[in-house]
């Protein structure tokens, strides 16, 4: 059950373009195949069958041709019946002297050559006449192994043939040809005409290669072999010579019914046996064949069948990936514009693509992305509308708080009836007043902002005099940079306000940094500096996102506010502070310069 659900899985996850083509092949190439290989299959087998119906005929006939030969062969003895002087000669009595043997023997066997060894039947390389007055032979090719002359056995008594012709094969007699040439031994009884004795008998040596001339016709094209023996297995003819006289072994696994045949393997190849017994003789014909001779034609269609059916598996193959691909493309390259899309790229569009299901899917897609972009646009006007409306009141925030101090110090100045220094002073935050009440811009020039902050300590310095001193470092990198207005001030005050109360003479340091694109302005001052517990309360108000909260109107948290509203979490303040060793506080803005100003322009600019 686990492992069905593991293969189930896995094929739920296999890519959709590997399903469509195993797919494929699973619909076509497979049945194809097997289609192929049945119907060759089904082929093979009918041309078995064929030839297996059709050979055992051919061999019956050439069995009765073989005994036709024979019976000719065996009407051959009746030449000496025919001939006055041959049978005047073995009707005569015994010889009283060996001058008439000798002329009677050239007689008889001058007959013999003439008669059989000169004659059409070419296949004939001896002829033997075994009398009781004595026995004459005449040969082609010298032999061993029949002698004739010590040979007295009456015919009768030799063979037992009782009128009937046999075939001796050269297993039962001694006979041998000096060219070791192949035959089997005609034996005929020699009759007189007039009386019906036995006069002698007639053996003639016939080669088999009369067999050979008969089975040609059989096997043109000499694929197949084709072999004749006799009931008990003893090769009387083979095309190789060499296993002519042998036994075949597997003659008891050979079908001895006439026209029978069945497929058997032998030496690793496929063969069809084919066997047909003569009704006269009881010899066997046989024939093999390698079946690969047999369907020669089918393995050639089979293989040009093979040829063409794996180009067309490759075409269609690469038909059904093409297809695969044009289905499957489009859907991976929504897919890649969805993961987009999910990572938060809104800003992209999907190519043109069919109009299918799925490029209706990719359109309905589109058409969903842009009005899903036009909701966020909407929206983040609104939401930009709504930040600088609050950025503008924080911005707001400062400006009574700024007056009543500036207000306050101008009023002590009057008192000790300096005019000339208040008129300094009143030109001064009259320059203020123009800088803080200036077009609600967002942004303005760097080198403004600190004119402003300098304003503002010369103003202190004037009412504490000696008891404050401030210090700039880094002014000349800041020329062409912009800062949010009103950044600096704030904290200088909180200096001011806590500082001059604990110490003789308030020192105030103003420094400019830049590092990796980011304006770094630290402000640090030798006041009476802030407490854990105070540290940790001012560091949690910065990081409220709640802007407006009660206290937000002030100082620190003020100038943060306004700073992460108009970038982003990343710029802001941060604070070092070490009780009685003075405070540090840095700001971080990001550089702003040239094309960048636009982005940050207050909405009303917009």
């Amino acid at each position: 059950m686990i492992f069905n659900n593991i293969i189930t899985r896995k094929i739920k996850d296999t890519p959709l373009k590997i399903k469509l083509v195993i797919t494929y092949i699973l619909l076509t190439a497979i049945p194809m195949a097997i289609i192929g290989y049945i119907t060759y299959k089904e082929n093979t087998k009918a041309i078995e069958e064929q030839v297996g119906e059709y050979i055992p005929r051919l061999l019956h006939q050439a069995n009765i041709n073989i005994e036709n030969e024979l019976l000719q062969l065996n009407e051959l003895p009746e030449a000496i019946s025919n001939s006055s002087d041959i049978m005047a000669i073995l009707r005569s009595n015994p010889y009283k002297d060996k001058s008439q043997y000798l002329k009677d023997q050239y007689t008889i066997e001058s007959f013999l050559a003439k008669t059989y060894l000169d004659s059409k039947s070419s296949e004939i390389i001896g002829a033997f006449l075994l009398t009781n007055k004595g026995n004459y032979s005449s040969v082609k090719i010298p032999y061993t192994g029949f002698d004739l002359n010590k040979s007295k056995i009456p015919f009768g008594e030799m063979h037992e043939l009782s009128g009937t012709s046999q075939i001796v094969l050269t297993n039962e007699i001694t006979l041998s040809f000096q060219d070791n040439s192949n035959f089997i031994l005609l034996v005929n009884e020699i009759k007189d005409v007039e009386n019906r004795k036995s006069l002698g008998t007639l053996a003639l040596a016939v080669k088999v290669s009369f067999i050979e001339d008969i089975l040609k016709d059989i096997d043109k094209e000499e694929k197949a072999t084709i072999w004749v023996m006799d009931q008990n297995g003893y090769i009387i003819f083979h095309p190789k010579e060499s296993l002519i006289g042998t036994v075949d072994q597997e003659i008891t696994s050979y079908p001895l019914v006439n026209g029978s045949f069945r497929t058997t393997y032998s030496n690793k190849k496929n063969i069809l046996y084919s066997l047909n017994q003569s009704e006269e003789n009881r010899w066997i014909l046989v024939h093999s064949i390698p079946v690969q001779y047999l369907t020669e034609r089918t393995d050639a269609v089979r293989n040009v069948t093979i040829i063409i059916f794996l180009l067309l598996i490759i075409a269609t193959t690469i038909l059904s990936v093409f297809t695969a691909w044009s289905v499957t493309k489009p859907l991976q390259t929504l897919s890649k514009v969805m993961k987009k899309v999910e990572k938060g790229n809104l800003h992209i569009s999907i190519p043109p693509g069919n109009k299918d299901e799925v490029g209706v899917l990719a359109d309905t897609f589109q058409s969903m992305l842009n009005q899903l972009r036009q909701l966020i646009k909407e929206n983040y006007e609104n939401e930009l509308k709504q930040r600088d409306a609050k950025i503008y009141a924080l911005q707001s925030q400062i400006n009574p708080h700024f007056m009543y101090n500036t207000l306050e110090t101008i009023g002590a100045v009057i008192e000790e009836e300096e005019s000339e220094l208040a008129l300094e002073m009143v030109v001064i935050l009259g320059e203020m007043l123009r800088y803080s009440l200036s077009e609600g811009k967002r942004l303005v020039p760097l080198q403004v902002e600190v004119k402003h902050i300098k304003n503002y300590l010369t103003l202190q310095k004037i009412r504490f005099e000696d008891r404050v001193n401030f210090f700039f470092e880094g002014e000349g990198l800041i020329g062409k940079y912009y800062s949010p207005k009103f950044i600096i001030q704030p904290i200088v005050e909180n200096s001011f306000k806590y500082g001059m109360s604990s110490r003789k003479v308030l020192s105030i340091s103003i420094k400019f940094e830049i590092q990796q694109n980011t304006l770094h302005i630290t402000v640090s001052d030798n006041g009476p500096g802030i407490d854990n517990s105070r540290m940790v309360e001012i560091q949690q108000s910065l990081n409220e996102t709640d802007y407006f909260s009660k206290e937000s109107g002030l100082g620190l948290v003020n100038v943060n506010a306004r700073i992460k509203m108009l970038f982003n979490e990343n710029y802001g303040l941060s604070l070092q502070s070490e009780k009685g060793e003075g405070t540090t506080i840095n700001i971080s803005i990001p550089l702003i310069e040239g094309e960048c100003l636009n982005k940050y322009q207050s909405l009303e600019e917009r």
